[in-house]
């Protein structure tokens, strides 16, 4: 059986170090990472340039771990992690949160798909301002 609490502190600890080298050790090789923020799936091996990319574009960025759960798959299992992230942009803090879905398989990630409102970022990087769809 995995050991979840240990992949989640493992996890915390690769985005606290933003270390390549500690996110492509939770992977499996063939595993595939799915998020609104890429053009394409990403595949687990590429892990070590993703965070050379992240470190380049988005050095002050802080990732948290706000929450987690899961549930076994067999002797697999499936995890899910609520976060949030912080920069500051132009004097600003700007702050958005997530959930990610892992399905473990010998406790390293086959898949990983990434939830959260790119509403936010895609306003941040147009200059617009963030409206509410419905205003109450």
């Amino acid at each position: 059986m995995t050991d979840v609490a240990d992949f989640v502190t493992r996890f915390a600890d690769a985005w606290a170090r933003r270390d390549g080298q500690r996110f492509l050790d939770l992977w499996h090789p063939d595993g595939t990472l799915h998020s609104p923020l890429y053009d394409r799936p990403v595949k687990g091996t590429e892990f070590g340039v993703l965070t050379a990319m992240l470190a380049k574009f988005a050095p002050d960025q802080v990732w948290q771990l706000l929450d987690w759960t899961w549930r076994p798959k067999g002797d697999d299992a499936v995890v899910i992690i609520e976060w949030q992230s912080t920069r500051v942009i132009d004097g600003q803090r700007f702050d958005w949160r997530g959930v990610d879905k892992f399905t473990l398989v010998d406790g390293k990630i086959v898949e990983e798909i990434v939830y959260f409102d790119t509403a936010p970022l895609r306003a941040r990087r147009t200059g617009q301002a963030l409206e509410a769809l419905i205003k109450l």
